[in-house]
């Protein structure tokens, strides 16, 4: 009965979110407080536990980059970013795209795909501003291209550490193993936005010529400052590089480099916080209580050893059933809360394999299904939230199924790359 109740009402909650019936933040919280009220979650665990509810380490890792980001926004280095891009796009849409995808999955795996987000999407949101043209395609594009891209270290994206911790797996073992699929999955992606987005692409020369008239160096309006923020920001790279040696938490990190930026900076607190997407921060701790409810009563756990016990000691089986069982289950469920209660099942499935190699495999298999599920629908990864946010906030929203019906296209694809690669090289 649990069960049936914690997915009704994660069922009704996600229906309001993707027709939009109602404003979501709104919708999670009231299916958050009814998985509460009803004794779904489990107690006060859920606001101490970052498996089993809410994982302040994402929430305090946003909050953090939020405010970074508005200080570094004061400086007008996005300005001077997005004047740079458009010319070096000459203002040609889908060129503007490719630059824009490719530094972003250049830069996810080694920032973590919500910072990459967070860092590109006010320069492309600029950029659009400036050309009169739609800044949504250029976002959607570049939520899918940080996905993919972050899937390719073990820092890249959240699920990956989890993954990485449970099963010893280190950077180097991601980078070896997930890079090259994440290579193929992104070159293949890049030719199919020309055809997703050939209906978004608009060129007007008039206003394409007045930004290559533009000097960008003009848009600093702090050097001084933007120097500080620089140096700050390399640190914090740094420290997110470091994580396995250092042993601080991303979040941890972030809020330092937050602190300390402000303290050296001298940026007004109350300008700053108020470029922080409170919204997306309500709606990820509602939407981690939904899914702990998920996980307190067993509709996660019976449906992820569900799919990966189907086949039995066939480890090929297996090791599809995982991949493309956590991609279809991980474009409706969160990504991270996801992977953390399906980690367990997939660790008792590797122990009973006696080859440590195709141990191995499932493993890698798991990863690729959750990291490239992200992509599945708006609320499937953390990035997808905040660029959702970050559109809305700047006058260019993002509808659920806006995003969604390019997700899964992208989805279904890289999914079916990364099976094949798979086979080749773990089975062939």
């Amino acid at each position: 009965m649990p069960a049936v109740l914690s997915l009704a009402v994660f069922v009704v909650a996600f229906f309001f979110i993707a027709t939009e019936k109602a404003d979501k933040v709104k919708v999670v919280l009231i299916a958050a407080g009814l998985m509460a009220v009803l004794g779904l979650v489990p107690g006060a665990e859920v606001f101490f536990s970052e498996h089993s509810g809410i994982d302040w380490n994402v929430i305090f890792l946003l909050l953090g980059m939020m405010i970074i980001v508005g200080i570094v926004k004061q400086t007008g280095v996005f300005d001077y970013l997005a004047i740079w891009a458009a010319k070096k796009a000459r203002g040609r849409p889908y060129r503007l795209m490719v630059m824009f995808m490719t530094i972003t999955a250049i830069a996810s795996p080694f920032l973590d795909n919500v910072t990459t987000i967070m860092l590109v999407a006010p320069v492309t949101v600029v950029v659009c501003n400036r050309l009169r043209i739609p800044a949504q395609p250029y976002l959607i594009a570049e939520v899918l291209a940080s996905n993919i891209g972050g899937a390719a270290t073990l820092i890249g994206d959240p699920p990956n550490i989890i993954i990485g911790s449970r099963a010893g797996l280190t950077f180097t073992d991601f980078l070896v193993h997930m890079a090259p699929v994440v290579a193929v999955v992104f070159v293949v992606f890049v030719l199919l936005t020309k055809v997703l987005f050939r209906k978004s692409f608009e060129y007007h020369p008039e206003h394409v010529a007045a930004v290559l008239a533009l000097q960008e160096r003009r848009a600093i309006t702090d050097p001084a400052m933007l120097r500080r923020c620089l140096i700050v920001f390399a640190a914090v790279v740094l420290g997110f590089g470091l994580h396995s040696v250092l042993h601080l938490d991303p979040a941890i990190v972030a809020l330092v480099g937050a602190g300390v930026m402000l303290l050296l900076t001298g940026a007004d607190l109350g300008d700053v916080l108020g470029e922080v997407e409170w919204p997306t921060l309500v709606f990820f701790m509602g939407l981690f209580v939904m899914v702990a409810g998920l996980g307190h009563t067993g509709v996660i756990e019976t449906a992820g050893g569900w799919t990966a016990n189907l086949f039995g000691d066939n480890h090929f089986a297996a090791a599809t059933a995982l991949l493309f069982g956590s991609s279809a289950l991980g474009a409706f469920f969160d990504n991270i809360p996801y992977v953390a209660t399906m980690t367990p099942i997939v660790e008792g499935m590797v122990a009973d394999v006696p080859d440590a190699a195709t141990g191995r495999a499932l493993w890698w298999a798991f990863a690729l299904g959750a990291d490239f599920g992200g992509n599945g629908t708006a609320v499937a990864a953390s990035a997808n939230v905040v660029a959702l946010g970050i559109a809305a906030r700047t006058g260019h929203p993002i509808s659920f199924w806006q995003f969604t019906r390019y997700g899964i296209v992208v989805t279904v694809l890289s999914t079916a790359i990364a099976w094949g690669y798979v086979w080749l090289r773990y089975f062939l």
